[in-house]
């Protein structure tokens, strides 16, 4: 018997290893991964990452230090889709369980036994005892690629947990922020619509002492409640914002606790790490590099068809039917080998081999197209972050102006007649809507950077 399982097997693992080969990255994509990156301050520049730190790399509580937003986090990282992201990596981990278990021997354990009586005779009693193993050794490679192929499948579904991570994390950051937002607009709008009720109280003063008509208090009766209005506008987006953001929580609608719109920034310069750690940390493109992998194994799955299948089998056990009934019964041990090729197979055989080869070019190009989206998504986050930062500046410095300028018309408009209640009015309008403006500009550059963030894979523990 070795003379014939031995020569099998080691032809086996001859053959398979022309068919069995570990996955690497295509050499053509190195090109991809150069000059990815926009710079922020030149049309034509590209980004130098030559700095390893990255941005993505830094865990969310230390990206997201308000206590009261990390409790919202940790919150949405229990939820429905999370759970659901669990399951699919421990049936992706079973997958890959039955995968490593096919290395193993199949045993069976299968008594009989019969009761035999001709022409009335005595009984005769028959039994057989036998535990049979079954082992397919793999040849060609087959076993060494479905295993591949699942250890594939089991990455892309940590990938896709933390895709889902990434998502829920700048989706709740993203809500807070706006809440902020809309609370410190709603303050600035109130705090000022008392002021303007102050301004048309003066303005009644005013008119009964002769320094101003009609017209000028019904104008600035009519600015004051045309601000009064935007309170409920604000309001209600205060409450709208809350309700989706118990949704993400999967919780009833209540109001969110949370801190005032504070001084908490990015920093103004955050590295994003050099174009191979985008590879690694967007979960995305670990998922469509996965896929190409899964799509490489599959495709020396559909080679190893083409070649025979070697399995060794083999019986032990006890009986007592060995041509003539003895008692004890004796032991019973056999072995076989078998060798089955495909014959009349090979047009299917050819079309899988045809239609694998296909989807590893198409896998290809996705992981192509999921690099490059990747970079401009990043591109896109750094401009942003740059516009929003720039415009935050130069926002401070206006509002700083107006209410310098409004100040100093007020008291021209008080205590003397170089100026009209049409030019204070302005001024005062102007004054709001920079105020409000700033804020904008406030969340915008939070928003850029949360957004850069989950460009470069942020989100970890």
């Amino acid at each position: 018997m070795k003379k014939i399982i031995f020569p099998l097997i080691s032809v086996a693992l001859l053959t398979s290893c022309g068919i069995f080969k570990n996955y690497k990255r295509p050499e053509a994509f190195a090109n991809v991964t150069e000059n990815i990156y926009r710079d922020t301050t030149s049309m034509t520049a590209v980004l130098e990452t030559a700095d390893t730190a990255n941005f993505g790399n830094t865990p969310w509580r230390e990206v997201f230090t308000d206590p009261k937003l990390q409790a919202l986090i940790e919150k949405v990282l229990v939820s429905n889709d999370m759970q659901k992201a669990d399951m699919n990596i421990e049936k992706a981990k079973a997958y890959l369980t039955i995968s490593k278990l096919a290395y193993i021997p199949s045993l069976v354990f299968a008594p009989s036994g019969e009761l035999t009586s001709i022409d009335h005779s005595k009984a005769v009693q028959t039994y057989t005892l036998p535990i049979s193993a079954s082992w397919n050794i793999g040849s060609f490679g087959s076993l060494q690629n479905a295993k591949k192929y699942a250890k594939s499948n089991l990455f892309m579904a940590k990938a896709a947990k933390q895709a889902t991570q990434t998502a829920l994390i700048a989706a709740v950051a993203q809500m807070y922020y706006t809440l902020q937002m809309l609370d410190e607009q709603y303050t600035t709008a109130f705090e000022t619509s008392k002021l303007w009720e102050k301004n048309v109280e003066a303005m009644k003063a005013m008119k009964e002492a002769g320094m101003v008509n009609n017209a000028a208090v019904a104008q600035a009766s009519a600015n004051y409640h045309t601000l009064c209005a935007t309170l409920p506008t604000l309001q209600n987006s205060i409450r709208q914002t809350e309700n989706a953001l118990c949704v993400l929580l999967a919780e009833a609608p209540h109001a969110i606790d949370r801190n005032a719109f504070g001084t908490y920034d990015f920093p103004e310069s955050m590295q994003v790490g050099i174009p191979v750690q985008l590879l690694s940390n967007r979960p995305d493109v670990r998922i469509a590099e996965a896929q190409l992998a899964a799509a490489f194994y599959n495709v020396n799955i559909a080679r190893s068809k083409f070649y025979p299948s070697i399995t060794i089998s083999g019986v032990a056990g006890w009986t007592n039917n060995v041509g003539a009934v003895v008692n004890p019964g004796k032991l019973l041990l056999n072995a076989a080998a078998s060798l089955a090729q495909p014959l009349f197979m090979n047009g299917q055989l050819v079309a899988n081999l045809k239609v694998s080869k296909l989807d590893y070019e198409a896998a290809a190009l996705d992981f192509h197209d999921a690099v490059l989206k990747a970079g401009a998504e990043v591109s896109n986050a750094l401009s942003d972050f740059q516009t929003a930062h720039l415009q935050q500046q130069e926002r401070e410095k206006q509002v700083q102006a107006l209410e310098t300028a409004t100040e100093e018309t007020l008291l021209l408009f008080q205590h003397s007649n170089t100026t009209t209640y049409l030019e204070t009015l302005t001024a005062q309008q102007g004054l709001l809507s920079a105020k409000m403006s700033l804020i904008t500009d406030k969340y915008n550059k939070l928003n850029a950077g949360i957004n850069l963030y989950k460009a470069l894979g942020g989100g970890r523990e």
